[in-house]
């Protein structure tokens, strides 16, 4: 909860949002931060509600977990503005309002005369982000866009998955339009700062396939320089000579991270012997692995396929043998580079993540309980961010905003409704 005293960063800022999808994630950033972003949703609700999982598995647009999840802190109206009474609300709106997040197709908004340069006339400093599969411009600005076709565009499903199938994408929830929205978020403040300086609004264009293309890391540049293509190799590190070395191995109950280091590193090669060393006490190091010469005989350089495939052998019927836990607290102890694959149930039991506070609870009083959200995202030592409401019910801030903040009679508003704009 925010400290007695202490303001949010983005407190005095109010920020409409039309997005859907993963994109409600720069809403939701900004709205952690302090600012008090009104999600606007058609009259049937925001699609982004018949995504799960649901809670207790009840499909219902009320229950969606991932509507939960990108939607908390925010407040929550109905709008059809495609209707010209609620284009007109909608323009009232941003009258008082500081930024708009939007992932329409490029255009839509201008259609109905709600696009940048038409609010922009109602009001100079408002900041209108736009998050779209490729972008405001270019050939394919008019394209359909999916997580799928993001990572595929983007280049990074090419990497992803076994070298002998088809290339994978990520599958839980809608990786590359998350990244399209935290991009969007942050660029969303690089504009306000801008604003700060100047007095200036502007439109931010995010494209989703540009936001994806940055995960490549050095791709690009390996195919730049040396015209190779870098594709998958599943759980294997690949080196420069393109031998590829284990990443992940399975144990008792679940997986680990560990790579087998040799070559001119001598902090590497000594976490190497180390584990040797432990293998040996538990009688599951072969002599050969005991004496082997790390420095010249697992030089990354030099090393080939078959060589490294007969050294990490050992190590696979080790690791089989022992727990996540087991190897974690070893590994601590004796300075072994080795990390544990977390699963969910270890997310949420992990000592670190209690000891920082990072698990959060919000009632949900249409649920009858409270429920156990991811935290902030960042701390702050003077500007707190603090988890304020659970995510709007369909509608549920329509008299608050319309009557309360814009100044509609109660009259209006029964009007809007009736006539299906709210």
């Amino acid at each position: 909860m925010t400290q007695p005293g202490k303001d949010l960063p983005l407190k005095p800022y109010r920020i409409l949002d039309l997005t859907q999808g993963g994109c409600l994630i720069c809403g939701k950033l900004l709205a952690d931060l302090g600012a008090d972003v009104v999600q606007i949703e058609d009259p049937k609700g925001n699609p982004s509600r018949s995504m799960g999982p649901f809670y207790k598995d009840i499909p219902h647009s009320e229950k969606s977990l991932f509507w939960f999840a990108y939607s908390v802190n925010k407040r929550g109206v109905t709008l059809d503005i495609e209707t010209a009474d609620g284009a007109d609300v909608f323009r009232q709106l941003v009258k008082k309002a500081d930024f708009v997040l939007e992932s329409f197709e490029p255009g839509y908004l201008d259609s109905l005369g709600l696009g940048y340069d038409d609010l922009s006339q109602i009001n100079p400093r408002v900041i209108m982000t736009s998050i779209t599969p490729y972008g405001q411009t270019g050939p394919k600005a008019h394209y359909k866009g999916s997580d799928l076709t993001g990572w595929a565009s983007g280049g990074a499903m090419h990497t992803m998955g076994d070298p002998d199938r088809a290339p994978n994408w990520i599958s839980f929830g809608p990786q590359a339009s998350l990244h399209g929205g935290v991009e969007g978020a942050a660029a969303s403040l690089i504009a306000h700062w801008h604003r700060e300086l100047t007095g200036e609004g502007q439109q931010v264009d995010v494209s989703i396939q540009q936001c994806t293309v940055w995960l490549l890391q050095a791709a690009i540049q390996i195919y730049e320089v040396n015209r190779v293509s870098y594709s998958r190799v599943g759980a294997l590190w690949m080196t420069g000579g393109g031998v590829g070395r284990r990443q992940v191995y399975p144990c008792k109950d679940g997986f680990i991270a560990f790579t087998v280091f040799g070559g001119g590193l001598p902090g590497l090669v000594a976490s190497t012997r180390r584990l040797v060393d432990w293998m040996a006490a538990d009688g599951m190091a072969p002599e050969w692995l005991q004496n082997y010469k790390w420095e010249t005989d697992f030089d990354v350089a030099k090393v080939t396929q078959e060589e490294v495939n007969r050294v990490e052998v050992p190590f696979v019927e080790f690791f089989l043998t022992k727990t996540k836990a087991e190897l974690w607290e070893q590994a601590w102890k004796q300075s072994i580079i080795l990390a544990p694959a977390s699963d969910a149930k270890d997310m949420y039991t992990d000592q670190q993540l209690a000891a920082r506070d990072y698990w959060r609870k919000l009632d949900h009083p249409e649920l009858g309980e409270s429920l156990t959200y991811c935290g902030p995202f960042i701390k702050f030592s003077e500007t707190p961010i603090s988890f304020r409401r659970r995510a709007p019910l369909i509608g549920e801030h329509n008299t608050e905003v319309y009557q309360g903040e814009l100044g509609l009679s109660k009259e209006r508003l029964i009007l809007l409704k009736q006539a299906g704009v709210i």
